[in-house]
């Protein structure tokens, strides 16, 4: 039931709750303490909260988040992407994620799939072409000053 000033809602003759009527521009009010705990923590979801919990990781990964929150997207959708993004820090640990947005990163795409796509493939892997390539011992360099092991035997 409602009237000018307040809506009431009942259940089997009950009264269950009773607000204050609205007639701002919003045409829907959310009361956070009628919201199921799985649609509760979505609305304190916001930028600062992933910059924070991306930079408990690595400043790279701080970077990536930002760029993804800067996408032309509705907020939801890019908070959806930033959870995503940090919750495999869980599954793959630091440095796989970090490598994984390094790699992005040199695509310029910032979303949670390309992400997901490098860490399932294991590209985050294979080192960036602008990082040193690490030396084994075996792999000495070519020169004229090197005999090698076939030299000695």
């Amino acid at each position: 039931m409602y009237n000018r000033t307040k809506v009431e809602v009942y259940s089997e003759h009950e009264i269950i709750a009773v607000h204050v009527r609205s007639f701002g521009k919003e045409k829907y009010i959310q009361n956070e303490d009628h919201l199921a705990s799985w649609h509760r923590y979505p609305t304190e979801w916001n930028p600062e909260k992933f910059i924070a919990d991306a930079a408990l990781i690595d400043a790279v990964v701080v970077e990536y988040i930002k760029k993804v929150l800067a996408r032309n997207e509705y907020p939801e959708k890019n908070y959806r992407a930033c959870q995503g993004i940090i919750n495999y820090k869980k599954r793959v640990g630091e440095t796989r994620l970090i490598n994984a947005c390094k790699r992005a990163e040199s695509f310029n795409v910032y979303n949670f799939g390309i992400i997901e796509r490098i860490l399932k493939s294991k590209a985050d892997f294979i080192p960036l072409d602008d990082e040193p390539k690490p030396t084994d011992s075996n792999n000495m360099p070519l020169h004229d000053n090197i005999r090698g092991e076939d030299y000695y035997q």
